[in-house]
């Protein structure tokens, strides 16, 4: 019986990659919202427990999670394993005059105006920012949110938009359209314990940033405009309930 359903599925070289891809997904980003979540450092690592910046540390091992469970892996496999150019992971800078154009015309007068109006929403001031010391020690600002954005955010564009849209998008059958389209249902599946607000325009934000992402050969223009929101997020819910400057 097993061999009957197996019997109509492809197990060519390229489909093996494809079903590699598509199960990552899941696989990963469970073990990451297992095993990532802030609280979990201290059952990791007990003898931090009286150090002065504790949450901080916490949220450093929530980014780090990621950075590992997604962008290494996946960028490991993509190397070792499918020994495909790194250019095709969009990687380089691809179409950079459209995408600088892009940038420069989303982030003043979509991501700036949009992202004032959702800090001020009370669900999104009840999520972010996440490091909710940060009301008591802005001054730690900086320190989460560089690291906020070169592992949480450099590990979530090269796996959703780099390493599942543009590899999706190399099998024959599967097609640009087909990849977007999981990469959005993956990156929404992963914000259902976000605020409502956010999690749907994720669904939004994932076709957007994936034809962008598609359009200009890199992942890097999704990445500017995607890393923006959550540091202006952060910024500006800590700016309008008084709790930075």
């Amino acid at each position: 019986m097993i061999k009957s359903l197996l019997a109509d599925l492809d197990f060519s070289a390229e489909k093996k990659h494809t079903y590699v891809l598509l199960l990552s997904a899941p696989v990963l980003l469970s073990l990451y919202y297992y095993h990532g979540a802030p609280s979990r450092f201290l059952e990791y690592f007990p003898s931090f427990v009286n150090e002065e910046n504790t949450a901080l540390y916490g949220h450093y091992w929530q980014f780090l999670c990621l950075f590992v469970l997604v962008g290494m892996l996946p960028f490991f496999y993509w190397v070792g394993v499918m020994k495909a150019p790194l250019t095709q992971l969009g990687l380089g800078l691809g179409d950079w005059k459209k995408g600088l154009l892009l940038v420069l015309i989303l982030v003043p007068l979509m991501v700036v105006p949009l992202i004032w109006i959702a800090a001020g929403m009370p669900d999104i001031r009840g999520e972010y920012p996440m490091f909710r010391a940060l009301y008591q020690k802005p001054q730690l600002f900086w320190r989460y949110e560089i690291a906020y954005i070169l592992l949480y955010y450099v590990a979530w564009e090269f796996f959703f938009r780099g390493f599942l849209l543009f590899g999706l998008a190399r099998d024959r059958d599967m097609g640009a359209t087909n990849a977007i389209l999981i990469q959005t249902i993956s990156s929404c599946l992963i914000h259902l314990n976000k605020p409502e607000s956010e999690t749907l325009a994720s669904i939004a934000t994932g076709i957007i940033l994936g034809v962008i992402t598609l359009r200009t050969r890199s992942i890097w223009y999704a990445f500017v405009l995607h890393a923006s929101v959550g540091v202006l997020t952060d910024y500006f819910v800590l700016l309008r309930t008084g709790g930075i400057f």
